[in-house]
């Protein structure tokens, strides 16, 4: 290979197929084998950092480029045998062009998941906390790269240099934002929110500085080369903005409802990434910024923008990306930066002075619109990750020649110090639960009689409707006892990044709710004939499931709601087994939410769906349920709903109260309450020929699941329980049966298939105020010992 100096490097042709190491055969001599091994060897030493650094709160960004510094010249490869194995001199050109294409790949990803004309519903705050965030850093570290200038390298003291470097410091990408967010779980909390709407803004001022930088360095020999540069840029741009995009749009009304977009769409589009990067590096214009800009014209969110996330996310975060933390790691030395210290020295201010300003700006303009502190310095440390992008950004600066390996080595590790140090500050400061947790009572049990009960309910798919309508109709709505339900529908976050909340009943939104409104129309039909007495409003989020109780309590909260509904799909209720639980310890949705809420939740399995609600729901009929009296203040809250409920005249309750044979494992003030609560009921429903209450004496958990499959009947439309038992004695032996199941022990029971009843089940777990325990089930077996049975059934 001839090389700038006439060095000619002979090497031996190897076989293009190779026979085994049987053979005398080296598979590292050949390249596809020797990829192989680095991308399976990265792997494993990612994945090793990964779990060494998790105790420390570090995110997925920084496990994967200290292990592509571990394989670079700064570690293994210092050991030349190492070097000459793994990465011989033909090696490094292979993994430096996948390393750029996985970084192509990784903008177009980020632009189809970023919706950058959200910029223009942003608030005023949010304009506020980005322009100040990229001006006063801007603006300070130019003061101190001018001061310095005399000791910065020829090429980086160009004003074009000093420009792009400080601009980049002033930036707070967005493709960087976003997985580090999604890891800490933010993308639904208030400052999640508006991390993400101020880097978006924050972005769009970048790119602009990142246009003057190109120009710049272009023009700065030959002034029309930036003239060229410019006319470039707006043809690309107008032909993937004014042209491509409107191509994609025709794609997506082309596709039915519910079908996915034609695959040879999908790869046409994956190819052009490709093609936008030549054209773009081509004409001068950077080749990352083409694949950004043209996933920045693809239309977010399903169909066309979440195919394209799913064909290729998964091939580019285990098979691309490692090769570009490995490219990296071989260009950064650790060893290069001894001895460069005079020239090192003013990049180093330049950039602490940079990552401060951006802190303490961000901090002083968020407390300056009354955030508080706590949260200001949150967002302020948010804003200063850095990741990917900035990575990028060194390397194109190296083609430049403003870097080089000291100065790139030492941005790569201030880098990696900035977001290693914000990222666990971040987890330690916020906490996006915390704000739910309340000090106040807001069940049904504490509400004020004759007072309006909010209700908070969400859904997740239309066939969950018949049963929340039903349930709904439980509360008996009255003049004097009317209902507001606020109605959540919540939609998986699929390609697009900024979660989404939509008020149905605000004008402004009505354009953009409008396609997700079928549920929301139900419900108001349903709404309207019921009459006066019960209001519905109608809301839908679309967040990632991680976050989707975030909206949940969060609207409880926000709407000073006593009860949120979460509903168990009929499917996931046939597959409940009389076993163990099979979902013990799973962070589902509406064990987040039981955890989290700032009410009372119940827990409905809706095990009868209707796909004509006209002929289910709004016809009058009689509706009989049973509640289990099992004590404790979940058994309470859910005595509370079955009291207002017995007011209904199309309605007949059963009460069974269960009692610990001899009064064993009672608590005394639990029991105290029960009695008062339950005198009450009885004192108030007494004349009702509608309500049922018997008492049943039990010595174990055999006796009272004896008692359960005794009532048992196909007349029943609901069984009414508590979540947690007040009294471990009447659960003792179930030891078969998970304590930490959304359902709690009996519900999980009623509600398996093995019982055999096909009316609903309502679990209810009363709020947990904060600074109390949050039990997760009952006590199962801890105390008692009696094996002996006996049914005793009395009025």
């Amino acid at each position: 290979m001839p090389m700038n100096k006439g060095l000619v490097i002979c090497r031996t042709k190897h076989n293009d197929n190779l026979f085994g190491v049987f053979y005398g055969q080296n598979p590292l001599k050949s390249s596809f084998p020797l990829i192989l091994l680095e991308l399976s060897f990265l792997i494993i030493v990612s994945r090793v950092v990964r779990f060494l650094l998790k105790p420390l709160g570090q995110p997925k960004v920084i496990s994967e480029i200290i292990s592509g510094i571990i394989l670079g010249p700064s570690v293994l490869c210092r050991n030349k045998k190492f070097r000459a194995y793994m990465f011989p001199d033909n090696a490094e050109y292979v993994v430096q062009n996948i390393g750029i294409i996985g970084f192509m790949y990784f903008l177009f990803v980020s632009g189809v998941k970023m919706d950058i004309f959200s910029v223009r519903k942003a608030d005023k705050k949010h304009w506020y906390i980005a322009l100040f965030g990229v001006l006063v850093p801007l603006c300070c570290a130019v003061t101190v790269a001018s001061s310095m200038r005399k000791s910065l390298d020829k090429e980086m003291m160009k004003a074009s240099s000093i420009w792009g470097i400080t601009a980049s410091l002033s930036m707070t990408a967005f493709p960087v934002l976003y997985p580090i967010m999604k890891e800490l779980n933010l993308l639904s909390s208030e400052i999640g929110r508006v991390a993400l709407s101020t880097a978006i803004i924050g972005d769009v001022i970048g790119m602009n500085g990142v246009v003057i930088f190109e120009a710049s360095k272009q023009g700065g020999d030959r002034p029309m080369a930036a003239l060229w540069y410019m006319v470039s840029l707006t043809v690309v741009l107008a032909s993937l903005f004014g042209g491509l995009r409107q191509v994609m749009m025709w794609i997506i009304r082309t596709t039915p409802v519910g079908k996915p977009v034609d695959e040879i769409y999908v790869i046409a589009i994956l190819l052009g990434v490709m093609v936008i990067g030549f054209v773009a590096d081509m004409f001068g214009l950077a080749i990352a910024n083409g694949p950004l800009w043209l996933g920045l014209a693809v239309p977010d969110g399903p169909p066309l923008g979440a195919i394209l996330v799913e064909k290729s996310e998964t091939i580019l975060t285990n098979i691309l990306m490692p090769f570009s933390f490995m490219y990296l790691g071989m260009i950064t030395d650790l060893s290069s930066m001894s001895g460069h210290w005079y020239h090192l020295q003013p990049l180093l201010f330049m950039v602490i002075t940079g990552y401060t300003m951006k802190m303490v700006s961000t901090l002083i303009t968020a407390r300056f619109l009354n955030m508080t502190i706590r949260d200001s310095l949150t967002l302020s440390l948010i804003m200063s990750l850095r990741g990917e992008v900035e990575f990028l950004l060194f390397i194109h600066w190296m083609d430049f020649k403003i870097l080089a390996v000291p100065e790139f080595t030492l941005l790569v590790l201030l880098t990696i110090a900035v977001t290693a140090l914000a990222t666990p500050l971040i987890r330690i400061l916020h906490d996006p639960t915390r704000p739910y947790m309340l000090n106040t009572r807001r069940t049904i049990q504490h509400t004020t009689p004759n007072t309006e009960l909010n209700i908070v309910a969400s859904i997740d798919e239309e066939e969950n409707l018949y049963g929340l309508m039903k349930l709904l109709e439980l509360f008996n709505p009255t003049v004097s006892t009317p209902i507001s339900v606020h109605a959540l529908r919540l939609i998986e976050l699929v390609a697009r990044a900024n979660p989404v909340f939509i008020d149905h009943g605000s004008e402004e939104n009505e354009d953009e709710g409008s396609r997700y409104s079928s549920v929301h129309n139900a419900l108001k039909i349903f709404g309207e004939s019921r009459g006066e007495h019960i209001r519905i409003h109608s809301y839908t989020a679309m967040t990632s499931k991680r976050s989707m109780h975030q909206d949940i309590c969060e609207l409880a909260l926000s709407k000073q709601a006593c009860l949120i509904i979460i509903l168990i799909p009929k499917k996931v209720a046939d597959n409940l087994k009389g076993t163990k639980a099979g979902k013990q310890g799973s962070q589902s949705l509406s064990s987040n939410v039981l955890k989290h809420a700032p009410c009372s939740v119940g827990v409905l399995v809706s095990k009868k769906s209707y796909h004509n609600l006209a002929s289910g729901v709004l016809k009058n009929s009689m509706h009989h349920f049973v509640l289990l009296f099992l004590g404790g203040a979940d058994s309470r809250e859910a005595l509370s709903y079955a009291d207002r409920a017995a007011g209904c005249p199309n309605t007949s309750l059963t009460v069974i109260r269960f009692l610990s044979h001899g009064n064993e494992g009672d608590i005394e003030m639990e029991k105290k309450l029960d009695d008062q609560l339950v005198t009450s009921f009885w004192v108030k429903n007494e004349a009702n020929e509608r309500v049922v209450y018997r008492e049943a004496v039990v010595r174990n958990g055999e006796e009272t699941l004896a008692v359960i499959q005794a009532m048992n009947s196909e007349s029943y439309d609901l069984w009414l329980v508590g979540r947690n038992v007040g009294n471990p004695a009447l659960l003792q032996g179930l030891s078969n049966w998970s304590e930490n199941s959304e359902l709690g022990v009996i519900g999980e029971y009623i509600a398996s298939a093995d019982f055999g009843s096909r009316a609903s089940v309502l679990v209810v777990q009363q709020q947990i105020l904060r600074g109390q325990k949050k039990d997760s089930g009952s006590l199962i077996g801890r105390f008692w010992f009696h094996e002996k049975w006996k049914k005793l059934v009395h009025k």
